[in-house]
């Protein structure tokens, strides 16, 4: 089959196929990348708390870090791949591989800088992460790690991101789900066996981030993808940057919170010290884990999306987005409900040390609450996102990340103490759905009808 071909049975692929049938198509393999990317973070803190309390802190502190990696991957990925999901959607092929190729580049420097600037100042910027006195070497260990796979994880995000927008989101998660499993391999190899400690979960996760790399680039560079990556089609125009940053701020502002938020848990945390860091720092991982079920099934919807926005297919788009909030809200409502009941089991996977119980085991309880509407923010974002309207996907996303955690982590503590902390995450969803829902319908009500155009 010819290119040509190739890109035609794709365009009725996403433009024809029941939409029901389609999203759960490309949301099984997604959800499935995200839980394993998840899942090898979570193995990282597991073994890793084996060690000690302080080096379970650590994991806690430097996942910000990861946090500020993946914002600017992102970035890049989404602002390369909404683009070329509607390029795509309109037939422009050449258009899609003119955003996958500066995309990726732009990733790959940023990568690097980042890691050398994070290497040149690990300690200060561990103390700016929330770190301890007695949680720094750890931290600092692990980090170094992190920043020297810098780059392959932030083109990697890319590569993923520019997949699962043509629709290939199989061929996105063989390459994370290998890297992923690859992880969870070597993190007892390197710190138990080999007797490397925290360093050893970070050089697992260093060599598994880079295999992973290298499947997703090769998916390219055999021709499986509409989306050429070619030196001659790397655009530096200002036009096309903007348009890839403007697009891919949402990512950055969502993930960059994100980091920022982990700084601020932690600094408010330490006053009650390594233990409440820990729990709070599992508490996290956890509810990343139920996150990620979301960002999946989103992320299958999104690729929907855009083909059928620009293709001008609306019916498509208003099913779309009413299918996968309804789905998303009732697969996290149940996942929810059996944390809420399993709370203190599944902190004490982590570490057993009743201060850690207590603080983890309820601030998952109340996390658990809330977190059935995260589908109404994620939704909203991923649409907004897809089609362009990217400040109405800025502004949910800033909400959904820290715009309302970081106030509210700030300011409850200092009337409620530790269950301050635990309430701050939970209220920002509870709030950003509210803010997210009425733009969300509104939109929606006001798209065209197929027969009006």
């Amino acid at each position: 089959m010819n290119d040509r071909d190739g890109a035609e049975k794709q365009y009725r692929k996403m433009t024809e196929t029941p939409i029901a049938k389609l999203i759960m198509t490309l949301a099984v393999p997604t959800t499935i990348s995200m839980l394993i990317t998840n899942i090898y973070n979570m193995a990282d803190s597991y073994f890793v708390s084996k060690v000690s309390l302080s080096a379970g802190g650590a994991t806690s502190v430097v996942f910000g870090v990861m946090g500020i990696l993946q914002a600017f991957g992102f970035m890049f990925g989404h602002g390369a791949g909404s683009n070329i999901s509607r390029f795509l959607g309109s037939r422009r092929q050449d258009e899609a591989g003119r955003y996958a190729t500066t995309g990726f580049f732009c990733a790959l420097v940023c990568g690097v800088l980042i890691g050398v600037l994070g290497i040149a100042f690990l300690t200060p910027l561990m103390y700016l992460m929330g770190s301890t006195d007695t949680i720094l070497p750890y931290a600092k260990d692990y980090a170094r790690m992190i920043f020297i796979a810098a780059p392959a994880m932030t083109g990697g995000c890319v590569l993923n991101n520019v997949l699962r927008y043509e629709g290939r989101a199989t061929l996105a998660m063989v390459g994370l789900t290998t890297g992923g499993l690859l992880n969870m391999a070597l993190d007892p190899l390197f710190i138990f066996v080999f007797g490397m400690g925290i360093t050893g979960a970070g050089l697992a996760t260093a060599v598994s981030q880079y295999i992973s790399f290298a499947i997703l680039l090769s998916m390219f560079l055999l021709g499986k993808t509409q989306s050429k990556l070619r030196p001659k089609n790397l655009d530096l125009r200002p036009k096309t940057l903007l348009n890839i940053l403007s697009t891919g701020l949402p990512n950055l502002a969502r993930q960059g919170l994100n980091s920022v938020s982990t700084m601020v848990l932690n600094g408010q945390a330490k006053a009650f010290g390594d233990a409440a860091i820990a729990a709070m720092g599992y508490v996290g991982r956890t509810g990343n884990l139920i996150f990620s079920v979301g960002i999946g099934i989103g992320q299958g919807f999104q690729p929907v999306t855009g083909f059928n926005y620009g293709a001008k297919r609306f019916s498509r788009v208003r099913k779309g987005a009413l299918f996968t909030l309804c789905f998303g809200m009732a697969i996290i409502g149940l996942l929810c409900g059996g944390c809420f009941a399993l709370a203190p089991s599944i902190i004490g996977l982590f570490r057993d040390e009743p201060e850690v119980l207590s603080i983890g085991g309820t601030g998952l309880r109340i996390l658990c609450a809330m977190l059935p509407l995260l589908p109404v923010s994620v939704v909203g974002a991923m649409l907004f996102q897809s089609i362009g309207k990217n400040w109405r996907s800025l502004l949910i996303s800033g909400l959904q990340s820290g715009l309302l955690f970081i106030p509210l982590c700030l300011v409850l503590p200092r009337f409620w103490g530790i269950k301050g902390i635990q309430l701050a995450q939970p209220l920002a969803y509870l709030l950003a759905a509210v803010v997210a829902l009425p733009m969300l319908l509104s939109f929606l009500r006001k798209l065209p009808r197929e027969e009006e155009q």
